[in-house]
């Protein structure tokens, strides 16, 4: 049997194998992003115990996000060469050795290095290695998941994400109570390979050569196409926009809540969860929207009409929901706000796969780098505009950046990859000349 007819067919169809595959990277996804955030649930514990100051637990803080925007592109690179069942495979493995790792920052055999340093080296370990992931989703999906199902499927993927934040307050807080903070993070990583070993089980089965098309065998591999790529650019751009003003939720919507309308962090906590189950409905359903159009309009248009509505009524509703002096209303207009900027996910994702041909890997850390510096730049700068000109002004911030997305938007054109790499496809399969 020709291997091709045997590609073609995980290619146009989705039934249960590509059910199990978006299962798993959804499970990557929760975990991945349950093993970043656990640190900010035990740091009270850490810095009580070493006497570690705020701010330089802070920095422990942020050394995961340092190595995993440093990383992300050089990471889809590895997606790319390694292919996305080994990339995860070792992302899954490498990610639970640098959660169990965590415990030795303050083991006394290690004194002598200190207890933050090794800490921030460990933690930007792990967001090194954790850095291919969404890239190799996004290569895993442009094998195994028709045009049609992949902004719903990335989409539904990235809000794995969402779930790893929402759970992971409430069940590391209670695995602390019962096995304190360094057996809580023995079980995580144990939970992390357990993972892995999984996906290993499930796609050792899975027929090969289905994560390269035989009309992209042929493609060079060219980093100059991507970094020169105007829609690559626009659409990293968007992302990077979208990236800061989601930072703003996840860093600061908590403290604005309790700090600045003065709720008090109890009430606080609620209205953020509120916040994230928005986001955790919206994502997903921006992805399906987004598909349902590109079949019906096409990927020139299909694909923009979601982030050109989601950013914009993100920004609108980011100015209602600061502007308002009650705070309910907030809450409602504040999560609406979120959960319109978050349906981007997925068609942003889903045009990264379209331009990135035979680099989806490298074509996906291009665009997640962009994302995670501007998820960088957000929490410094917005208690900066904070601080001279008031907390309303250090959230507008974020409505204009996402307008500025907006504009970026309207000038991506996925149509113009495919006509390129058809036209790629056919001079290198067209005969010389003989006369």
């Amino acid at each position: 049997m020709n291997p091709f007819v045997v590609e073609e067919k995980y290619r146009t169809s989705f039934g249960a194998t590509q059910t199990s595959l978006v299962a798993l990277m959804f499970a990557f996804s929760v975990m991945s992003y349950f093993d970043r955030t656990i640190m900010s649930i035990a740091g009270p514990e850490i810095m009580k115990e070493f006497g570690v100051e705020p701010t330089q637990m802070g920095w422990v803080y942020s050394a995961f996000i340092l190595g995993y925007a440093l990383f992300m592109i050089p990471g889809g690179d590895v997606a790319d060469r390694l292919g996305p069942r080994n990339t995860l495979t070792l992302m899954g493995l490498a990610a639970a050795l640098f959660t169990a790792l965590t415990p030795l920052g303050g083991h006394s055999a290690l004194a002598f290095l200190g207890v933050v340093p090794l800490l921030i080296a460990i933690r930007c370990g792990l967001g090194i290695v954790s850095a291919p992931l969404y890239p190799a989703c996004a290569r895993m999906c442009s094998a195994w998941i028709p045009m049609v199902h992949r902004a719903r499927v990335q989409a539904f993927i990235i809000a794995g994400s969402c779930v790893g934040g929402a759970i992971s307050p409430i069940l590391f807080s209670w695995l602390m109570s019962q096995y304190a903070w360094r057996g809580s993070f023995y079980l995580a990583a144990v939970a992390t390979a357990a993972l892995a070993v999984a996906w290993v089980a499930y796609v050792r089965r899975l027929p090969r050569g289905v994560e390269q098309s035989p009309g992209r065998r042929t493609e060079a591999r060219s980093w100059r196409r991507l970094l020169l790529n105007r829609n690559l650019a626009l659409l990293t751009f968007a992302y990077f926009t979208l990236g800061y003003f989601e930072y703003i939720f996840f860093y600061w919507i908590y403290y604005y809540f309790g700090e600045v309308r003065h709720t008090g962090f109890a009430q606080s906590a609620r209205y953020t969860t509120v916040i994230f189950l928005v986001m955790l409905v919206m994502m997903p359903l921006g992805g399906w929207i987004s598909d349902r159009l590109t079949r019906s309009y096409g990927p020139k248009f299909g694909r923009r009409i979601v982030p050109l509505i989601g950013l914009t009524m993100g920004a609108v509703l980011l100015y209602l929901g600061v502007a308002t002096t009650d705070t309910r209303s907030a809450t409602v207009l504040l999560a609406l706000a979120i959960g319109f900027a978050s349906v981007c996910e997925g068609p942003f994702w889903a045009l990264a796969i379209d331009i990135g041909g035979a680099q989806v890997g490298a074509a996906g850390g291009i665009l997640n780098a962009g994302g995670n510096v501007g998820g960088f730049f957000s929490p410094v700068l917005t208690p900066l505009v904070a601080k001279y000109f008031g907390w309303s002004w250090g959230l507008y911030a974020g409505s204009v950046m996402v307008i500025l997305g907006a504009i970026a938007c309207w000038f991506v054109d996925a149509s113009e990859e495919e006509r390129s790499a058809a036209l790629r496809t056919s001079s290198s399969t067209a005969p010389a000349p003989t006369g």
